[in-house]
């Protein structure tokens, strides 16, 4: 049930943000095996004066940095570590990223904070 969010400079391709919401997308699949069909994604882009980074804990980024925040029910700490190493080869292979490049952000929030539609909340379970 990740809802992920994607930030990026402004003027990559296409084909480099598309390979850039597969990846993730994948990685997340593999690590922590979401359902078929729970891809819920956006990825914005932002110009110079709106997309600012530093070169906190000595990595230094680059332009071509990508910031992502996935938001999800609490997973385990080994699936998320699975995942980060995931997401950082993939977009090191396809659209080629340098894995300093590669900002990730987990926020978790409980089940019943979560509606997929129908004003339901789809995963909580009643105690």
């Amino acid at each position: 049930m990740p809802v992920t969010r994607i930030a990026i400079r402004r003027g990559k391709t296409a084909e480099w943000k598309q390979a850039v919401l597969d990846g993730i997308h994948e990685a997340i699949r593999e690590t922590v095996h979401i359902q078929d069909g729970d891809r819920f994604m956006a990825l914005t882009e932002h110009g110079e004066g709106e997309f600012a980074y530093g070169d906190f804990l000595g990595i230094d980024r680059s332009g071509d940095l990508v910031q992502i925040q996935i938001f999800w029910a609490p997973k385990p700490v080994e699936a998320k570590l699975a995942m980060y190493r995931g997401i950082v080869e993939r977009l090191g292979t396809n659209p080629g990223v340098r894995p300093e490049d590669v900002l990730i952000s987990v926020v978790e929030s409980p089940p019943e904070n979560w509606s997929f539609g129908h004003g339901e909340a789809q995963f909580h379970r009643p105690a």
